[in-house]
């Protein structure tokens, strides 16, 4: 088992970047304490095929006969697929016609959800299957949180939501409960898992954030939440803080329609953004923006799509994947088709775009390739979404993107 902190692999990210000329932010996360989040990469659940990047050419010979330089980045479709994440509706076996489609576009991730498990066994067959049809490592992904959203429960069994936790115990007891719950997830395929939920809300417990929310006290909902992500890289699992910059504020259903937020970023930074500050500061891998519009940042724009929501998530010195919540959801599918709704994501800043539906793998992928051949998505913004998701899988970018 391999252990470093965030902290090397933001750096590594930087100098990743860097050498494909493009300019990383600058780092405003101090030292490694003990309270740093560590990401933990456990052992590959198969074989690692004996590279993960598809071949360069032999460079040609330059006049001197001395070897020079040379590039051969992979196929466009297969690193506009690296952006992909996406689910299996229906889909419990490693045959199942969506899961060889899936595996034909190349896409970075999956995303198990309750219908895709059954047994440990079953659930075994499916993630290796995946995995080995997979063209490069593929990151396993589920939404487990406390409480009510859960992917796992059959296996795992159910838990009280994260407002309960917090009521009942300390952010200790909520890191040993999540590393408990990693460990749990770890050993049925996970490497990430799209929880904490970040977001400040003492609302209805039912409420579309309500309960999931571990308080609506911002550095308390922040050192719960944090906890929870440190517990998760105890056990090796990747985090996902969400729904940034906040959902608390807005009590609109974002499954079904856009809810709009009037707060000015001054507000946010005090309340909503605290827990985000606190992630970031930490180490956590992935973020995820959410799909409500702030009038702060574009009146009219779920927050996933609007560049504003993804130029302050990198001023805040987030270097890490910045993914969308699922691309199906009504403030963005009711008006955009998913091919579209991803290149509008990734242009204005996303590395990773997440649809429940695997089905559109392929238009998205090619809406992708399509705004890249056509100059507008520049080919500097794809490449650096990339290497954002080459880099939470460990993958070496050589021979997937080049230097510019």
């Amino acid at each position: 088992m391999r252990t470093r902190t965030l902290g090397f692999a933001a750096g590594l990210l930087a100098g990743l970047l860097g050498g494909i000329g493009l300019q990383a932010p600058a780092a405003s996360t101090p030292a490694p304490t003990a309270d740093t989040v560590v990401r933990t990469v456990a052992p590959p659940s198969q074989t690692a095929p004996a590279s993960t990047a598809p071949p360069s050419p032999t460079a040609a010979p330059s006049p001197n006969g001395a070897p020079s330089p040379a590039c051969a980045p992979a196929p466009l479709p297969l690193r506009a697929a690296q952006l992909l994440v996406v689910g299996l509706p229906g889909v419990t076996g490693p045959a199942d016609p969506l899961a060889v489609e899936v595996a034909d576009v190349g896409v970075a991730g999956v995303l198990l959800t309750g219908g895709n498990v059954e047994i440990a066994e079953q659930v075994a067959e499916l993630v290796g299957g995946l995995r080995a049809a997979s063209p490069l490592p593929l990151l396993v992904a589920t939404d487990e949180e406390p409480g009510r959203v859960s992917s796992f429960r059959s296996l795992l069994g159910g838990s009280p939501s994260a407002r309960t936790l917090a009521a009942r115990g300390t952010p200790a007891d909520v890191r040993a409960f999540a590393r408990e719950l990693g460990e749990g997830l770890a050993g049925h395929g996970v490497d990430l898992d799209l929880a904490p939920v970040a977001d400040v809300d003492g609302g209805p417990a039912t409420g579309i954030v309500g309960d999931r929310s571990f308080s609506d006290r911002p550095r308390a909902a922040a050192r719960y939440a944090l906890a929870f992500t440190q517990g998760l890289a105890d056990a090796g699992v990747l985090a996902a803080a969400k729904h940034f910059p906040g959902h608390g504020r807005s009590q609109v259903d974002s499954h079904a329609a856009l809810g709009v937020v009037t707060a000015t970023v001054e507000e946010l930074r005090v309340t909503d953004l605290v827990p985000f500050v606190m992630q970031i500061e930490a180490g956590v891998p992935v973020v995820m923006t959410g799909h409500v519009a702030y009038t702060a940042l574009d009146e009219t724009m779920p927050a996933s799509l609007a560049p504003q929501t993804y130029a302050l998530l990198r001023e805040m010195g987030f270097d890490g994947v910045a993914m969308t919540d699922s691309l199906g959801m009504g403030p963005v599918n009711l008006r955009w088709p998913f091919g579209e709704a991803a290149v509008r994501a990734v242009a204005a800043g996303a590395d990773a775009v997440l649809a429940t539906d695997g089905n559109q793998a392929r238009p998205m992928r090619d809406a992708l390739v399509a705004a890249v051949e056509s100059g507008r998505l520049p080919e500097d913004r794809l490449h650096e979404a990339v290497v954002r998701m080459l880099a939470l899988r460990d993958i070496d970018p050589a021979g997937i993107v080049c230097p510019s």
